[in-house]
């Protein structure tokens, strides 16, 4: 046998209520429903807007980080002292691009300076323009590719590769002496990270 409780009698000073309108139902519900839509549905589609922008976010910076080409500007102090490139001041048309991977990481980078601009560069590196080889292409085809550099316009063309004792870069290095007073230096400086 279970035991039953005692039903609650009514107060006397409260007035009876009487059935509930239909109509005044449907507006309870509705309120009720529209209430809860806004506590869960809000929160909710403000977190897949924030998830939508984050992963829009994930892309922009992976394609900025997977564009290849030679962004335009000197690269940072940082770069240019681990892969040994000392640019001499004055530049023009300074260009760079770097890829990393877990085997090798390489700078390349692109410049035009003068006669003496070009010595200091070479004393720079730890070579002099007596290490230069004409018509010696020394960055290769696919290296090329990678920044979209063409060896091929007017010359002459001079090359040589300074190779060092890891962990220190070794560094292929083109110059195009087409223009007498300024040449453009190509340089390609590879790590073994």
């Amino acid at each position: 046998m279970t035991a039953s409780l005692p039903r609650q009698a009514t107060s006397p000073d409260e007035p009876q209520r009487p059935p509930e309108d239909p109509r005044h139902r449907f507006r309870r519900r509705a309120l009720t429903l529209l209430i809860i839509v806004l506590l869960i549905g809000v929160p909710a589609g403000y977190l897949v807007i924030s998830a939508d922008q984050s992963r829009n976010s994930g892309k922009d910076k992976e394609k900025k980080y997977s564009a290849t080409g030679l962004t335009a500007g000197w690269p940072s102090r940082v770069q240019r002292r681990l892969y040994q490139v000392p640019i001499p001041g004055k530049s023009t048309d300074v260009a760079y691009y770097e890829t990393n991977n877990w085997k090798t990481s390489r700078l390349y980078v692109q410049f035009g300076t003068t006669q003496a601009g070009l010595d200091q560069f070479l004393k720079g590196v730890g070579t002099s323009r007596s290490a230069l080889k004409k018509d010696h292409l020394t960055i290769s085809d696919r290296n090329q590719k990678v920044v979209g550099w063409e060896f091929t316009g007017a010359g002459p063309w001079w090359g040589l590769v300074h190779k060092q004792k890891d962990p220190a870069p070794t560094q292929d290095i083109v110059v195009n002496g087409s223009e007498t007073d300024h040449p453009m230096v190509y340089i390609v400086s590879r790590t073994i990270p």
